[in-house]
Formats: structure tokens, sequence, C-alpha cells
């Protein structure tokens, strides 16, 4: 043989032996959790915001609801749901594929997690998939079923269930009409109820008010300038210096790491986790700094297209509003006039789109400053922010309760804990005569139709 042929035998069992050093799993010690699992914003997992979860995914305190009284009994429910973990959409699944495609083509360096990512992940992730509900999203909406249950064994009872007092709506979205049908499972299987089957209505007036928004779609959702602080903020120094930090560990020109390339690294590193619970190289691209940096870029982009950016956001959601408060006070009159509520727990399972325009009408969250391109540092101690809020699976519940000699109260939870409405944060469980009066400008105008017109001129903060 010559000596050129053990050469290149020599040059390929020493790159062979170097490639499977570093990708070697003993040398890597992976957590379960990644450091920056609670910056990942709508991506989260539920169990980030209910830590206490992990141990018990069935786990409930009931303690947290503390009534005014022992007499208090709760009457009615009203449940606003966000869809379970879901696959990444097609758009998203573009860009996580030509940041793959650059890690492949062209990363350098010998690190054990690098290697992982050049030799051994393969891209699964496909167009197809589009947004459809994971396993783990099934698994989040029969469990929250079942929490429920357990913190309002009264309400979401077999017997209200095959009393037809429950009712289900969703948005026509699959990942929302799976989720639907994964929650009445939880309950159905809970009690082991074979016999019958239960409905569920799709409504996309209620639960995906924004499409039908005309003011909102042309002024907002697809208006370019209405994100002109999310441009600046993307082209700025904190996302520039992002951007280099990735580059610099995959060994890359800076320029090869544009801005959608830096999302789709922590979407990789999200959708890891939340779909298959592994602690992924890719998450690795992120240190704690830039992952706040990434959060902060993902809630300037829901401030200003949901959130309190412009007014048009929160009224868009005035007939998911009205349509809340038009069942309390069904099931408030029925219940003062002696009848049995006729509606006694409804879940409606819609979006992060959905909850977060009616938090804002709200007033939930709402900081005194408004969050801009400029003002990165100053907001770290933000009230709004997503992954907090808007988990997958994150739920709004509005608990109605009759305290006897009239005294009718309220309580507002999300994501299972209680929580005050603004301006009567005095109140733990207030008078619900008391909220009714706190949004009365909200409940005697906030005309869907009206405020959805295109004449109306959007004031900015």
């Amino acid at each position: 043989m010559t000596v050129s042929f053990w050469r290149v035998l020599l040059i390929h069992f020493a790159a062979t032996t170097t490639c499977l050093s570093c990708c070697s799993p003993d040398d890597v010690s992976h957590p379960t959790i990644p450091a920056i699992a609670k910056h990942f914003c709508t991506k989260g997992r539920y169990e980030e915001v209910n830590p206490h979860l992990i141990e018990d995914i069935l786990a409930v305190n009931r303690s947290l609801l503390q009534p005014p009284s022992a007499h208090c009994r709760v009457i009615h429910l009203t449940a606003i749901v966000r869809h379970g973990t879901r696959y990444p959409t097609s758009k998203n699944v573009k860009k996580m594929r030509k940041l793959y495609d650059l890690v492949r083509s062209e990363a350098r360096g010998e690190e054990s997690w690098l290697c992982e990512l050049r030799s051994r992940w393969r891209m699964w992730y496909t167009e197809d998939m589009d947004g459809r509900l994971a396993q783990k999203g099934v698994e989040d909406l029969r469990h929250l079923a079942v929490r429920l249950s357990k913190l309002f064994p009264s309400m979401v009872s077999e017997e209200k269930l095959r009393g037809g007092l429950i009712k289900f709506i969703s948005s026509s979205k699959h990942r929302c009409v799976n989720s639907t049908l994964s929650f009445k499972a939880g309950l159905t299987e809970l009690w082991d109820i074979r016999d019958v089957e239960f409905d569920h209505a799709e409504n996309d007036a209620l639960m995906r008010f924004f499409d039908q928004c005309t003011r909102f779609v042309q002024e907002v959702e697809n208006n370019p300038s209405a994100l002109t602080e999310l441009d600046k903020f993307q082209q700025g120094p904190e996302m520039n210096r992002v951007q280099q930090k990735i580059a610099d560990r995959l060994g890359v020109p800076y320029a090869a790491v544009t801005d959608d390339m830096a999302e789709a690294a922590l979407y990789l590193c999200a959708y890891e986790f939340a779909i298959r619970t592994v602690n992924s190289p890719w998450c690795r691209l992120f240190d704690k700094v830039d992952a706040q940096v990434m959060e902060y870029f993902i809630d300037l982009k829901q401030f200003w297209k949901r959130g309190y950016g412009f007014d048009i956001n929160s009224k868009s959601s005035c007939i998911l509003f009205h349509d809340m408060f038009s069942r309390l006070e069904k099931a408030v009159t029925e219940n003062n006039s002696g009848q049995q509520v006729t509606e006694a727990v409804t879940v409606q399972v819609g979006h992060a789109e959905t909850l977060l325009p009616l938090l804002t009408l709200l007033g939930f969250f709402k900081d005194t400053v408004p969050l801009k391109s400029s003002n990165y540092a100053y907001q770290t101690q933000r009230s709004f922010r997503t992954s907090l809020m808007l988990p997958y699976a994150a739920n709004f519940v509005l608990a109605l309760y009759d305290c006897g000699g009239g005294d009718v109260r309220l309580q507002p939870l999300l994501n299972e804990k209680p929580v005050t409405f603004p301006g009567l944060a005095d109140q733990h469980m207030p008078r619900y005569q008391d909220v009714r009066k706190h949004y009365g400008d909200l409940l005697s105008g906030c005309d869907f139709e009206t405020e959805c017109q295109l004449f109306k001129k959007t004031p900015e903060l």
C-alpha cells in the first residue's frame, strides 16, 4: 500500500475519533430543564408557570380559593383556555431549517453539543405539522380537566357533565378542536364514562375574533408600520449582540446569523423541551442574558400586535368580553330567582391571541411605561411578560360564588392561581356588582361591530 493511502486513512481515523469523542454522550451533562426555560414566552411549558406540577401533574391547592365565608358556594365557572403544546407552524419550520442547514454546512468547533448538532441531531420538524397539537398538548388538556375537577368538585362533576350543564366551545383550528376533545377525555376517563359522548361547538366569532375585526386586520395585523418598535429593536444593540454571540458559538461569520435565525434557535430549544422534554443542544446557543433579550423581543411583538400597543388590539375582544359577562349575568339571574343555573361550566378553547387581547381589555399586566425598543433595561421588571401569562394550556377562569343574602362574589384565576382585577386590587374576591360597575364603560359600550369599522382612528400610547 502507498504512503498516501495510509495518510488518508490516518486523517479519516483522526477525524472519526475526534467526532466520536466530542459527540460522546458521556462527556455531556444534560440537566432535565434548560436554564433558559422560563424565557420561552408563548412557547413555554405550563409546568414552568406552575413548578409544583413537575413533581405531581395533578396537584392542586384548594386553599388558594378563599371565599369570604364558609357559606359561599360556587354556582358558575367560565374557563377560557389556550390550546395545549403544539408543533411549530410551517413559517417557523422554514426558519428553523435555514438555521439547521447553516449549522450542518458551516459551523466549526469541537464542543460536544455542537458536534451533536452537526452529526446526530436531525431536522424532524416538517411544514405539514403546521401548528397541530402534539401528544404533550393532549396531556396538557387532559390533566387540566382533572385539576379543575379537583379545584371545583361541585361544578366540574360527573353529574353536571351527564346533565348537560357543562358547555364546550372551540376555535375551528385543529389544535383547538383536539384540545377540546382532550379536555373532555380527561373528564370521561376520570369518571369512566363510556356510554355517552359530549358535543362541542366551534365558534370562530368568539374564539378567533381577531380574524374578523376588519380594523385590527388592516391597521395592525397587515400593517408593517404597526411593528416599528419591533423593527428598531431587531436592529438595535441588544439583538445584534445576541446574534454575534450565536455566530461566535457556531464559528460562523456574524453576517451569517440573521434575526430570524436567532428566533429560530430559541424556538428549537423551546420546542424540543416542550414537545419532547429534552434539554436540547440548541439551548447551548444562549446564555440567560441572551434569553432575556429574546424574551423581550417576543414580548415587544405581542405588546404591539395583541396587547396595549394599539387600542384596537384589546377592543377586538369586545365580543368575547360581552359573551363572558352575559354568561355570568345569566347565572346570577337564574340563581337569584331560585332556579338551577343552566350553564354551570363553560369551557372555551382558543389561542394565545384569544386570551391576550381579553386580558388587556380587562387591564391585567399593564405597566406604567409602554414597552419600546429603547427601554429594554428599564423593562426588566415589567408586568407584561408572556412567559408567565401565556404558556401552552394557559387559562383564565372566572368563578362565581353565592355567599347568601344576595351577596354574589367573583374570583378570577389565571393559570389556576387567584389574581385581582386591576382597579379592584384591594379585593381578593370582589362583589360581582362591583366588578360590573368597574367595567361599566365597557359593558355599556365596547361594541365589536362599531370598534372594528375602519373609520375609527387608532390611538397610540
